[in-house]
């Protein structure tokens, strides 16, 4: 069992246990929506999101993007990188532009966010399809030790550690939406890569975090690939 050298904690801090697992053909679904503040047609998407969410074995993501922000209005959400992020699902997939709302799942299909019964379709899909990984999770304190095994091969994966702000409102006073007080939820405010796993055996790594935001970990195939599995903590 190997160890990887990646933001190992040295000390555990005292408090808080918990843990989350999703076992070998039994992933839930991820859904990332890319979204803005600024586009008059998200908001049916944000709240759809907010309906997947409540949905057993799903895990909602919302990336707010920056490029309409020169429309008036400035998303106080939204980071360069989630913007990179939906350019490199775009060029993966041969595709020359992006757009807003527009639902990811599972690092696979792209679909409108506002059309709900495209993207229950598709989650619905995916739920068929299994993983052959089983993913753990356990925090202690300060120390998030992610575990993943596989009883055969599977190809290189990056583990990707996302936090995310429940809910918000926010009052939109210009561009699209303007005069409009919107709900958000499931906001993405962090995503890293923290480790690399070349899909044999047994890997193990322990991360630091901090705060009490919900955690997310998704092992994903290298270049904008499919999301093999993942697992969260709330």
């Amino acid at each position: 069992m190997r160890l990887t050298d990646l933001l190992r904690a040295a000390v555990l801090a005292a408090g808080l246990t918990t843990g989350a697992a999703a076992q070998a053909g039994d992933a839930p679904v991820v859904v990332e929506l890319y979204t803005s503040q600024g586009c008059s047609s998200c908001p049916p998407a944000d709240a759809l999101l907010s309906e997947l969410a409540g949905r057993e074995g799903v895990i909602a993501l919302a990336l707010h993007v920056d490029y309409w922000d020169y429309i008036g209005w400035k998303d106080s959400f939204a980071r360069p990188a989630f913007t990179a992020r939906q350019k490199g699902y775009a060029e993966a997939a041969g595709r020359r532009s992006i757009y807003t709302p527009q639902m990811i799942i599972d690092g696979t299909h792209d679909v409108v966010g506002n059309r709900a019964k495209d993207v229950t379709a598709l989650i619905a899909r995916e739920e068929g399809q299994g993983t052959p990984v089983d993913l753990t999770l356990d925090r202690q304190g300060d120390r998030l030790s992610i575990a993943l095994s596989a009883d055969a091969p599977v190809g290189p994966l990056e583990l990707h550690l996302v936090r995310y702000r429940p809910k918000a409102q926010v009052a939109i006073a210009r561009g699209e939406n303007a005069g409009h007080k919107l709900s958000y939820s499931h906001i993405v405010t962090d995503w890293d890569v923290v480790a690399r796993w070349d899909g044999e055996g047994e890997f193990e790594a322990d991360v630091l975090v901090s705060g009490d935001s919900p955690i997310v970990v998704l092992a994903q195939t290298p270049g904008y690939g499919p999301i093999v599995t993942a697992a969260e903590l709330r």
